[in-house]
């Protein structure tokens, strides 16, 4: 056979296409001893030689097995009592516990911070009182957005200086 032929063959082989025959004819000449082989089929034909060794070797018969497997199949059906189940119980009420504490401590903690909303809706009872105080604290964060206005200012004739420099 041709190496070509052969090759081809080997990737039909590879790509899972190639038939019976095919493997047949691959395997008998991968088993005659060649010297001329090139060195991509010399390194294929040690796999085909080990399909042709492990081919010779007879499966190992139990006879026992067969008396082993029928002596442990079950006789008749095994009925078993509801009570057997106890832990399937035990953990469907375990979980109906938990899921009913989960919710009674998520209800009393939604109501506690409605309460503590309701106590912080109005902390000042006096208009003009919470009128200052909110020009109070709006003073406070403008005197602290003009601080980093100037700086950001500085920034900028920074920025202009080495414009400057670049130009020239």
């Amino acid at each position: 056979m041709e190496f070509n032929k052969v090759r081809e063959l080997l990737d039909r082989y590879w790509d899972g296409a190639s038939t019976l025959e095919e493997e047949e004819a691959l395997r008998v000449f991968f088993n005659t001893e060649r010297d001329d082989l090139p060195a991509d089929l010399k390194d294929v034909q040690p796999l085909f030689g080990y399909f042709a060794a492990e081919a010779d070797i007879p499966e190992p018969v139990f006879p026992d097995i067969e008396l082993l497997i029928a002596q442990s199949q079950p006789q008749g059906v095994v009925r078993t009592m509801a009570w057997h189940h106890w832990m399937k119980y035990a953990a469907v009420v375990l979980m109906a516990v938990g899921i009913g504490y989960a919710a009674q401590r998520f209800e009393s903690r939604h109501e506690q911070v409605l309460a503590e909303r309701s106590i912080e809706a109005d902390t000042y009872d006096d208009p003009e009182e919470a009128f200052a105080m909110t020009q109070k604290a709006l003073a406070l964060l403008s005197r602290n957005l003009n601080k980093g206005t100037s700086q950001v200012q500085k920034l900028s004739y920074f920025n202009e200086a080495t414009d400057k420099l670049k130009a020239n």
